[in-house]
């Protein structure tokens, strides 16, 4: 049974995991217990966050390529780096991103079309993840993905995603904590690939052979802690942009994956989302101050990121033995906060299981437990880049959707699984068609 269920996290949730606030996960050798109360997810990751840091096992899996960054350190560390980053994704900077954002949807269309001309399947989930890709690498770097640099970084990253030990039901269930993560020789050279990728970027720049650029990286260069005035050093700065280009484009390209298939069965909510984009801008690509004006189309990623969080879990650690509301918390048990089962709980939400986008109206907001919406994470470790992944899945589900039929090829075979992120167990096959074409 265990061999069987290994590759799929969501295996371990059981049916009273949709049921119960907050409930042990079977046999382990180091104790899970699932957190569904969004009281108790607060008090886990926000009042008492240093007693609960980030999973060990989540730590191990990724440390080799990202080091201590902001994305799995704790403590004074991280809240000095979150303080130094964090003007990163300003407003300002959202609207220099936004070109590229619009550039790379462009430059995505020739190979669209092409597909939608001969009818040929091909694969969603291959195709966001390039198109988030290209996009991030825009973002970071002022370069189309297709640079050659910035290509060979994307195919070690792919390599790194798809053969990570992350937190496999066998580790889960007999590892014991603070068990060091072994990682496959593959994997190993993937995260050497990259970090030597992104220090050659940087050093064009640090070295001023490369002109200066209003993007992440001239910005994470520049950046200070306003507290202690301290920058990043170079191995920091590969840290942080192993990060963003690892959360930049895989967590959306989860989220826009699954918000396109559930398109692909919904003609009615396509043809909303059509309407509304061409009463905002007609035939013309679409604007930065337009896509801000796209109420439904928003509405429809939250409830895709909803019902398909791009990170089912967010794990952590009991690093003391406590309490959590009336339960005892020996050291080391893993508290797992899971978006998946939060989201879709039945004492949490109406009809949790129905794809819904008008639940989150204004006028419907009074339905929505406070708590219980957390696709970004939250707490004071909420997504730090969760605005730029709006404003950039909300550009592509207009365009994309404006411009083609989408239709699965087996959508009756499309089942989830939880690894770094919630994807497809197998990639979606699908076919698109121009819009107005018989």
């Amino acid at each position: 049974m265990l061999a069987r269920r290994e590759n799929n996290l969501l295996s371990l949730l059981p049916d009273v995991a949709y049921r119960e606030m907050i409930t042990s996960l079977g046999m382990s050798r180091r104790g899970i217990v699932l957190v569904n109360d969004p009281a108790l997810v607060a008090q886990v990751m926000d009042t008492d966050a240093a007693l609960f840091p980030k999973n060990d096992l989540f730590v191990g899996a990724l440390e080799g390529l990202v080091g201590d960054a902001m994305f799995v350190s704790s403590g004074e560390r991280w809240r000095s780096q979150r303080r130094t980053l964090e003007p990163t994704f300003g407003h300002m900077h959202l609207g220099r991103a936004f070109a590229g954002m619009a550039a790379a949807v462009a430059d995505a269309r020739p190979q669209l079309d092409a597909a939608a001309s001969s009818g040929a399947r091909f694969s969603l989930d291959a195709t966001m993840t390039h198109l988030t890709a290209d996009i991030i690498t825009r973002a970071i770097f002022s370069t189309p993905l297709q640079q050659s640099t910035a290509r060979q970084v994307f195919d070690a990253f792919d390599v790194f995603e798809r053969g990570v030990e992350n937190v496999s039901v066998r580790q889960l269930l007999l590892g014991a904590p603070w068990a060091p993560v072994p990682q496959t020789q593959k994997v190993r050279t993937a995260c050497q690939t990259i970090r030597k990728l992104v220090g050659d970027l940087l050093d064009a720049r640090l070295s001023g052979a490369a002109p200066p650029r209003e993007d992440i990286a001239g910005a994470a260069i520049a950046a200070r802690d306003p507290q202690t005035g301290r920058g990043f050093d170079r191995e920091e700065l590969i840290n942080e942009i192993g990060v963003f280009f690892l959360a930049g484009h895989e967590t959306t390209a989860s989220a826009l994956t699954w918000t396109m298939f559930i398109l692909s069965q919904q003609p009615l909510t396509t043809k909303r989302i059509r309407d509304e984009v061409s009463a905002i801008a007609g035939d013309a690509p679409l604007q930065l101050e337009q896509v801000r004006k796209l109420p439904f189309v928003r509405n429809v990623l939250k409830e895709a990121l909803r019902l398909y969080p791009p990170i089912t879990f967010l794990p952590r650690v009991a690093a003391e033995a406590t309490t959590l509301g009336d339960r005892r918390i020996a050291k080391g048990t893993m508290l797992l906060i899971a978006p998946w089962s939060i989201h879709r709980h039945e004492r949490l939400w109406r009809n949790p299981d129905r794809f819904d986008p008008d639940r989150f109206n204004p006028e419907r907001e009074h339905e929505i437990v406070k708590g219980a919406y957390i696709p970004f994470g939250t707490g004071p470790r909420v997504c730090i880049g969760a605005a730029f992944a709006t404003l950039e899945a909300t550009l592509v589900v207009a365009e994309l959707v404006r411009s083609y039929d989408w239709q699965a090829c087996a959508p009756e075979k499309v089942w989830p699984l939880a690894r770094l992120t919630t994807r497809p167990t197998h990639e979606i096959q699908c076919q698109i068609r121009a819009v107005g074409r018989t």
